[in-house]
């Protein structure tokens, strides 16, 4: 009797079951996002292009590509981005000498490539993916060396520093900062020695830091700021302390959802990286710590999905993913409250345009389908 032909199918996952509590977390955060866009830009969108709705019908596009992408990608067996870790260092390589060589000059900073005047793309943002798959197979390919400290620390830690020395020229220190935290991440859940962190850090990692910050008047007048926003309330403490008052004006139940006051040109570009000030002033205490109890849902799954992932490479992904997420909600909050310098870091599924194609599809929504089994 001859043996039937194994049916070839697009992907393995194709009729794996999604993680209900992680994907109904991510539309909760995107709708929320997408009202407070609403609210936060409204002003600005009015003032700049006379159509109030101009800034939320390109984030409610992206985001509906988002979640389109998001269901594809899904069915795509994540063994697959295992076959070119290599090539996703080099990309990522190239992706940001093309910022340098191509990228356009906006306040200061070359971060930016411009497909069209309304059309463009941040490769920080992708760089950010690919480190995630190429940390993800190296470390699973050198697992037996990570203990050591030349063989494991030192010699997968020096590949951050083309990466990382590529962002400082354009530059762009709040992503340099996001990337080496993920992977750090990583390499410690891999079976990195943390003590290795901890003492090559004071030793190069802290004097190099603040070198940076001396070197660079701007980032200098951010520390100095940070320690005192009110020593130059109308100059660089002005984004700062608009931002308190928002957030304490809004008090335990906030001044109703549309009724911010700061986001009428106070807090410039509020639906940006500030979005979370107007957030607290509209809705309150209550309205931050239902938004910061969602994304603490959405990293416990993470976790849950690492943990029961079948092999390394989906373990590591699934903690990168998390850890990206996860890093950029801890550094944009404490930026906003004043509880660090500022820095432009966007807050997922909330800043303007930040939250778009690739936040909803790789980054978030695809680790509930990475792996087999159900969380």
């Amino acid at each position: 009797m001859a043996k039937k032909k194994k049916e070839k199918t697009f992907s393995s996952f194709l009729n794996n079951p999604f993680d209900f509590t992680l994907l109904i977390t991510i539309l909760l955060l995107l709708s929320m996002g997408l009202i407070m866009v609403l609210s936060a830009s409204s002003p600005s969108a009015l003032a700049r292009s006379g159509d109030s709705y101009s800034y939320f019908s390109k984030q409610l596009l992206f985001a509906i590509l988002g979640i389109v992408a998001m269901l594809f990608i899904s069915k795509i067996d994540y063994r697959f981005y295992q076959k070119f870790y290599k090539h996703a260092w080099v990309v990522a390589l190239v992706l940001l000498a093309l910022v340098l060589i191509a990228g356009r000059t906006v306040n200061g900073a070359k971060r930016w490539i411009y497909i069209t005047e309304t059309l463009s793309f941040q490769p920080s943002e992708v760089v950010k993916l690919l480190m995630i798959v190429f940390y993800a197979g190296i470390l699973m390919k050198n697992r037996d060396e990570l203990p050591s400290y030349l063989k494991g620390f030192i010699k997968h830690i020096a590949f951050l520093g083309p990466i990382i020395g590529l962002l400082l020229l354009q530059p762009h220190f709040s992503a340099s900062i996001v990337i080496i935290g993920i992977c750090s991440i990583m390499m410690i859940m891999a079976g990195c020695k943390f003590w290795h962190y901890l003492a090559t850090g004071a030793v190069g990692g802290l004097p190099l830091g603040i070198l940076l910050i001396i070197k660079e008047p701007y980032r200098l007048k951010r520390v100095i700021t940070f320690l005192d926003p009110w020593q130059d309330a109308t100059g660089d403490g002005w984004q700062v302390i608009q931002s308190l008052y928002a957030i304490g004006s809004g008090g335990l139940f906030g001044a109703g959802l549309g009724e911010s006051k700061q986001k009428f040109l106070y807090i410039p570009e509020p639906h940006n990286d500030f979005i979370f000030s107007i957030l607290g002033e509209e809705l309150g205490f209550i309205g931050c710590a239902a938004v910061l109890i969602l994304f603490a849902v959405f990293i416990w799954r993470g976790i849950l999905i690492a943990m029961r992932a079948p092999d390394m490479f989906g373990s590591l992904m699934a903690i990168g993913i998390t850890s990206l997420v996860a890093i950029q909600v801890i550094i944009n909050v404490a930026v906003v409250t004043s509880s660090m310098p500022a820095t432009g870091m966007p807050l997922p599924f909330f800043s303007y345009r930040r939250n778009g194609f690739v936040y909803t599809s790789l980054r978030n929504g695809n680790i509930a389908k990475y792996f087999k089994g159900k969380c």
